[in-house]
């Protein structure tokens, strides 16, 4: 894939600071003039938790997307080996422990979503690395002995990876160690593949700075190191959870009908952001569209936001889709083939609307779904049902199929097969 994009800035470091993706480098103003003057070759990892990416990781992707723009090579590096262990930063519980062949399936599901953001061309020059390729053959001793004597444990421990774990009752060895693998990570790219930079969530400065350190320490050679913001809301929550979970990136897991729903429902406030964070539009369009003030203006500009959202994820045809079964929902006009449906024969439809809602997947139980129900959250082709024990039957189906609305930002359609 070749992705381009009209370039407002002669340095994409200038790029990064004004459309609210940088946090803090090392070395910053070498690092800015290398930025303009060479190729940099630089790395972000993901660690393979789950089978598919997350609403979450945009930032990343947008920021590696951003860079190999304006000339810079990417290293996508996924954490085959490190997942075993899991990143203590920012947790205040042990993540769990999965098994090799889990994360190699969910690592091979990363390497395909990448396709869709990444020119992996000789032309583009991204790349995928695993760093079990490296790890998990390491000798134990050896590791030691030329990595870890590298780090004080006294200032490890004030690092702010390893305070939450510590604050909620203690580390193991085993977390403990997931610093110096990252660490060794930067060490074995930057002597083996070229890679100088090293880019990550804010909530990476600790475990960036070890690798940063240890090249100076092992190669006397330039490093960098450079954080982004995370992608969090007004409200300080962040970004990529719904009521249903996370908002992933494959579509089977969560729709582009779902995902518009989701960005379309964003806090007024952090419409500019995310404008500038998770699309391409140019800055000043997305400073003017996110200072709206009137309702139908803000409304506009989400529907802008959410279009340009689905059609980088997923495509212009899902993206089209998914706008006009917004359209279908909100002015009784478009296409609503693309709203999540459930198909059910007239025999098997539960006949309490708490079960059909359950079974759909609007609630997770009828527990939810009758506490949701008696709050007035719910209606059925527009018409609030406020009875716990509303029945279901064939009758109430407009041309075979219902749409249920739960809240503002949950549909389903039901259609009877």
């Amino acid at each position: 894939m070749k992705f381009t994009y009209e370039k407002e800035y002669d340095n994409v470091f200038d790029e990064l600071v004004d459309r609210g993706y940088y946090e803090q480098a090392t070395n910053e103003e070498e690092l800015k003039k290398k930025l303009a003057t060479e190729s940099v070759k630089f790395y972000c990892g993901f660690d393979a938790t789950a089978d598919s990416l997350t609403v979450g990781h945009l930032i990343q992707i947008m920021v590696m997307m951003r860079m190999q723009n304006y000339g810079h090579r990417p290293v996508a590096l996924l954490g085959g080996g490190t997942t075993l262990i899991g990143d203590p930063s920012g947790r205040s519980d042990m993540r769990q422990v999965m098994t090799e062949e889990r994360i190699n399936h969910n690592a091979e599901c990363f390497y395909k979503q990448f396709q869709r953001f990444l020119d992996f061309s000789e032309e583009g020059g991204a790349e995928m690395l695993n760093n079990k390729d490296w790890l998990l053959n390491l000798n134990f001793v050896g590791f030691l002995r030329d990595v870890g004597s590298e780090f004080l444990v006294n200032e490890m421990i004030k690092k702010d990876a390893y305070k939450n774990r510590m604050a909620a009752g203690g580390l193991t060895f085993f977390e403990f160690s997931y610093m110096l693998l990252q660490s060794y990570d930067f060490l074995k790219m930057y002597r083996e593949d070229g890679v100088t930079l090293e880019m990550g969530g804010s909530d990476q400065w600790s475990n960036i700075i070890g690798g940063v350190d240890l090249i100076k320490k092992h190669e006397q050679g330039d490093a960098y190191g450079m954080t982004f913001a995370l992608l969090t809301t007004a409200d300080g929550v962040k970004m990529g959870k719904s009521q249903k979970g996370a908002v992933w990136l494959d579509k089977e897991k969560t729709s582009s009908f779902e995902m518009f729903q989701y960005m379309r429902n964003v806090d007024d406030r952090d419409v500019e952001k995310f404008l500038l964070q998770l699309t391409f539009l140019p800055t000043a369009e997305c400073r003017k569209l996110g200072r709206a003030t009137e309702a139908s203006e803000i409304n506009k500009a989400k529907e802008i936001l959410a279009y340009e959202v689905v059609k980088l994820v997923h495509g212009k045809e899902e993206a089209d889709a998914a706008l006009d079964a917004a359209k279908a929902l909100f002015s009784g006009k478009g296409d609503e083939s693309a709203m999540p449906t459930t198909q059910i024969s007239a025999s098997d439809l539960p006949k309490g609307l708490l079960a059909l809602m359950t079974e759909v997947g609007l609630t997770k139980s009828n527990g939810e779904a009758r506490r949701i129900v008696q709050q007035g959250g719910v209606s059925i082709n527009d018409e609030k049902i406020t009875d716990p024990a509303f029945e279901v039957t064939d009758q109430i189906f407009e041309d075979n199929r219902i749409i249920i609305k739960k809240g503002k930002k949950n549909f389903h359609k039901v259609e009877l097969a």
